[in-house]
């Protein structure tokens, strides 16, 4: 009102002329003689806003505003704004906007005010097409409601942040990672790099807070090293920046679909993730590479050669008994066309990541067995060895076979007494006469 004032005295004095007038307000020439004549007639009471206490034609109607907050009162309470916002659009054609919801709930108490952002950190540009690097990891927390924290682990895609693979289990660890690797490397191939924490499944660290030993490899190591991809480790959260920031979308979701789904079991929360999550996610979250025509991804020619490459592998000693003792089962090695036994060999457990084992000479597979240590016997399709010998005359007389005819069959018309067994050898018939019974036979007259 003071700045008016003092702009209209200055006019009235010739000072200034309506378009300077204007511009020193803010406005345009035509506004400021409104303004001017407004003031002649109702003072200082002309120059206020006339759209304040009316209401807007783009107010939304009360009725829709109680039914959006009881809404998110009573079955989506934790939810966050932007997810809520994406399900009622969804689900029901919601037309106001992000802002104004966050506002709403906000003014409700319902939702919290965001916290100021911490000091800008630069960020790691994206690999320029998919397959060059891919992160794995693993967040706990309670994603079913009602039950313990577990462990979702993510394999993703550093050019698109697609997350190829995702599956909770009880605890992280070298099984879970061979279970996503097997799954994304069948699925895509092999990738360069892979972007992972220094965990003990990972990474030797000899000394806490140092460089990893990329020297002693873990089992994982091996298996990457086996494949020739390269293993990257990061030394810090921040350095896991695009992972990290994933799984904090993922907490921010992920629970409440499962708990609106009503899961509450592993293995069904695992379905629900792979068919119905995922491929929302990825559709919503996954952005275009720098070089859509480029695959870093190299395919497996025989992808069923993984299995015995992504496994825990570790060497035995096959025992006297024929026998392999492998964390405190007992796996008996069955007989073998190759070779009569493999005592004292040196062979190779693998334990799989569905929990079955197998015993490997070389490349040779001797034997697979279930996760209690017996045996899977599957029937041969077609003869792979030489079939095994007849039965002997003795196995076929006792079951009541008769005698096969000997080779130097005896003369026509004579009759032999069956014998079951070999003859009694004579106690004085050895292969060398002694010195004692040679003495015996010279002396005695000729």
């Amino acid at each position: 009102m003071a700045k008016f004032a003092d702009v209209l005295r200055r006019w009235e004095h010739r000072e200034l002329s309506a378009q300077e007038a204007g511009e020193l307000l803010g406005c345009s020439e035509r506004q400021f003689r409104r303004w001017r004549r407004r003031y002649e007639e109702e003072g200082h009471a002309g120059l206020a806003d006339r759209r304040l206490g009316r209401a807007s034609v783009r107010r939304v109607p009360v009725d829709k505003i109680i039914w959006m907050i009881g809404e998110y009162r009573t079955r989506h309470m934790g939810w966050n704004v932007k997810h809520f916002h994406e399900y009622l659009r969804r689900q029901y054609g919601f037309e106001w906007g992000y802002t104004w919801t966050k506002r709403q709930l906000q003014a409700a108490g319902l939702v919290d005010c965001a916290r100021t952002r911490g000091a800008h950190r630069r960020k790691r540009p994206r690999k320029p097409c998919v397959g060059m690097m891919l992160h794995q990891d693993g967040s706990r927390f309670e994603w079913l409601e009602g039950a313990p924290a577990l462990d979702l682990i993510i394999t993703m895609d550093d050019a698109t942040s697609e997350i190829y693979s995702a599956f909770l289990v009880e605890e992280e660890g070298t099984v879970s990672t061979f279970r996503a690797l097997l799954e994304v490397f069948t699925a895509r191939g092999l990738p360069s790099s892979l972007y992972t924490d220094r965990g003990s499944h990972y990474f030797l660290t000899p000394k806490a807070g140092e460089a990893v030993d990329k020297e002693q490899l873990t089992q994982v190591g091996r298996a990457l090293a086996h494949l020739g991809i390269e293993h990257i480790p990061a030394y810090s959260p921040e350095a896991r920046g695009r992972s990290e920031r994933m799984f904090g979308t993922l907490q921010g979701r992920l629970p409440q679909e499962l708990a609106l789904e009503g899961i509450d079991d592993i293995e069904e929360a695992n379905r629900y993730i792979r068919e119905v999550y995922l491929p929302l996610h990825n559709a919503q979250f996954a952005r275009l590479p720098q070089i859509a025509e480029e695959s870093a991804f190299v395919a497996v020619c025989e992808p069923a050669s993984l299995a015995d490459i992504l496994c825990i592998e570790q060497e035995r000693v096959v025992a006297r008994d024929n026998t392999v003792a492998y964390e405190g089962r007992c796996l008996q090695l069955p007989e073998s066309p190759v070779r009569a036994h493999y005592v004292k060999a040196r062979v190779k457990v693998h334990e799989y990541p569905d929990g079955t084992l197998a015993v490997f000479y070389g490349p040779r597979c001797l034997a697979r067995y279930r996760a209690q240590g017996e045996q899977i016997v599957s029937a041969p399709t077609t003869p792979s060895v030489t079939p095994c010998s007849p039965p002997s005359r003795t196995l076929r007389a006792a079951d009541g076979g008769g005698l096969r005819p000997s080779l130097t069959a005896a003369a026509r018309d004579v009759t032999r007494p069956g014998q079951v067994g070999t003859k009694k050898r004579p106690s004085d018939r050895t292969k060398k006469l002694t010195r004692k019974k040679e003495l015996q036979l010279a002396a005695i007259p000729a």
